[in-house]
């Protein structure tokens, strides 16, 4: 399929070159400082992804939005539903960051702290903020690789507005959302709730004869309200919920080898967010005081030992729960408009509850507190040069304090539509509650926090009247003991081998440093009125720096572009194009996995005033290369539905 990567890119970048694009100048985020920004002035490399991009790209899982951004590389294991997990920047999976509505959903039950995204749909979504690079002064640990920030839909300039969507498709695939937004006196509230039904594809590659399909279903709801004591002072109420089931593939006896089984596993995670807003000397200083909370329950039902695929109905094998409690405060003192200052405070527990019904004989328990305060300090000089800094202390209970640093700099020149952006940034991240304590701890010595140290500079021009926007940005970043898994040889056993007497299954343990640095480009623009197009491309080695390997599943190149035409209200025409390069699928680089492009087509039309038909093509050209070694990927599908918006 590289072919069709290769045709499609000088048409796109052509397109690009004579464009107009979007005007980013006064592009605002808000998760590069934890304050509403103008882009340009953050000196971070950040994507934002709109509710308007998702609904022209027909989104269903986030993940496919993500894998269209720079160096966002997305991994999913069969189709929908399946394990799926983003790496930025070269970075391991549990290492970035994913929040809802400001609440962390990164799972403290999984391997690395990872959230769970393949859970993760697109469900009354405004925004979504996709920041790279390290970002522990702001945000603490998980945030070695960037951070993902979901920000829902709530407010508008009605008191109410609702719309809703079904949609239905290949592979017994439909789904239903339903939304509503507005605001009423003193209230902003918004809300919605989501239902997806799939019979999918085998998770084990059909080409290597698994023909059992295993299906997905995902119900989820979000909601948040906002209510205005009075000018200056607001209380935030927000709420996240989804409930899924997937069936999966395993390692069935008597082969036990990767293939069709009937195992599935059940996801649940409820997360809540409660807060106190209050502005003080005329809004100068604002204050925020939160309380958030999550739990997750996954339960596993697969095999006991002797029984075989056609004799039994899979059973409860083993459940994993979590719970993070949260109190945070944040203040914000405004000393006129080129002078910001930052600093809160966070206390965070973290709880992790385990057990295998086939092994254990109780379940394994595991608890952590960190104690965070942090400062940053932004300033504009001569109305063109914004400089940052920013420090951050933890306190871990295990694993004692550590500092984190964060300077960026931002350089615009207004007559040239310049801007030069540097950055340093600092990462930390202690071993996961499971590394430390289920029956894969280390039996040997203890483990380490992993820490990183990221550098990026960047240019970015408009052309035409600021109606074409072109980035470039080179960026390193080094990160000291990694944890990997040591997998003990099983067949036939090594009794002398250190530590697989006491852990014969296999142990985490720090494997020293490795390193991610490349380039990311990035070109967008309108090629004539309603046409717009964009490209982005990175090249970046992940290398081992002990083994001198590539790290695995981690693309030299990738790229991700789209081309869209919208000659009216809700009508709209186009395309998107999302290639991942040749890469290892194991640490050891013994098993290579060749590169693929997917290409989606997609449409919509208005009935009335009030409804819309849609609908896409997805993998175009049939592309069913394994995303992963020994797992399909869905072959070219279609999909119609029906919107309406009131």
């Amino acid at each position: 399929m590289r072919k069709h990567f290769l045709y499609s890119l000088p048409f796109l970048l052509g397109l690009s070159a004579t464009a107009q694009a979007a005007d980013d100048s006064e592009l605002v985020v808000v998760t590069a400082t934890r304050t509403a920004q103008p882009a340009d002035r953050t000196g971070e490399s950040i994507s934002v992804v709109s509710g308007e991009d998702l609904q022209l790209q027909q989104t269903i899982s986030l993940t496919d939005a993500l894998q269209l951004t720079p160096t966002a590389i997305v991994v999913r294991n069969g189709g929908l539903g399946q394990n799926a997990t983003v790496s930025l920047r070269g970075a391991e999976p549990g290492q970035s960051l994913v929040l809802i509505d400001g609440v962390r959903i990164n799972d403290p039950s999984t391997t690395d702290d990872q959230a769970l995204l393949g859970d993760v749909l697109a469900n009354n979504i405004d925004r979504v903020e996709i920041l790279r690079g390290p970002q522990s002064t702001l945000y603490g640990s998980q945030a070695i690789g960037g951070v993902v920030n979901i920000i829902t839909r709530t407010g508008g300039g009605t008191p109410f507005s609702a719309r809703a969507s079904a949609e239905g498709g290949s592979f017994d695939t439909y789904r239903l959302n339903a939304g509503v937004n507005g605001t009423y006196e003193m209230v902003d509230y918004g809300g919605a709730a989501n239902y997806l039904s799939t019979g999918s594809i085998s998770a084990a590659d059909k080409a290597n004869g698994n023909s059992e399909t295993d299906g997905y279903r995902n119900a989820g709801a979000t909601g948040n309200v906002r209510v205005h004591v009075d000018d200056a002072v607001s209380v935030d109420l927000r709420g996240y919920y989804t409930a899924s089931r997937d069936n999966i593939d395993g390692f069935p006896p008597p082969n036990y080898s990767f293939s069709d089984d009937p195992e599935f596993g059940k996801n649940d995670l409820v997360v809540g967010y409660a807060g106190l807003n209050a502005d003080l000397f005329g809004g100068m200083f604002h204050n925020r005081v939160a309380f958030t909370g999550s739990h997750s329950d996954r339960r596993f039902f697969g095999y006991y030992t002797g029984f075989t695929p056609d004799t039994f109905t899979p059973d409860l094998n083993d459940f994993s729960k979590a719970g993070t409690t949260r109190i945070e405060y944040q203040g914000t003192v405004n000393a006129g408009d080129d002078n910001q200052l930052t600093f809160g405070a966070e206390s965070e527990r973290n709880t992790f509850n385990t057990m295998s019904l086939i092994y254990d004989l109780a379940p394994t328990l595991g608890a952590r507190r960190t104690t965070s305060g942090y400062g940053q300090l932004q300033t504009t000089l001569f109305d063109q040069l914004t400089l940052t800094g920013g420090v951050r202390y933890d306190s871990d209970s295990q694993y004692g304090g550590h500092t984190s640093l964060k300077f960026a700099g931002a350089w615009t020149v207004p007559d040239w539509g310049t801007v030069i952006h540097a950055n340093y940034g600092d990462g930390f991240q202690a071993p996961s509650l499971y590394q430390l304590y289920s029956q894969y701890s280390n039996p040997l010595t203890e483990l380490k926090p992993q820490t990183a140290r990221g550098y990026e500079v960047g240019v970015a021009q408009r052309f035409f009247d600021d109606r074409v926007n072109a980035s470039v940005t080179w960026f390193s970043r080094k990160t000291k003991n990694e944890i990997d898994f040591f997998t003990c040889p099983y067949i036939p056993p090594v009794p002398n081998l250190p530590g697989c007497g006491d852990r014969p299954n296999g142990y985490y343990y720090n494997v020293g440093q490795s390193r991610s640095q490349g380039a990311e480009f990035a070109l967008s623009g309108e090629v004539i009125e309603n046409l717009t197009a964009s490209i982005n491309l990175t090249d970046m080695t992940s290398e081992d720096l002990e083994q001198h390997t590539d790290l695995a599943r981690r693309p030299r190149i990738t790229a991700g572009a789209s081309l869209f035409w919208t000659p009216m209200e809700r009508t709209s025409l186009g395309l998107t194009i999302s290639h991942v390069g040749d890469r290892f699928d194991d640490a050891k680089n013994l098993v290579p996995l060749e590169d693929y492009t997917l290409v989606n087509v997609l449409g919509s039309y208005p009935i009335n005033e009030n409804f819309s038909f849609f609908g896409r093509v997805e993998n175009l050209f049939n592309d069913r290369t394994e995303p992963v070694a020994g797992y399909g990927a869905p072959g070219r599908a279609a999909y119609v539905g029906i919107r309406a918006a009131f």
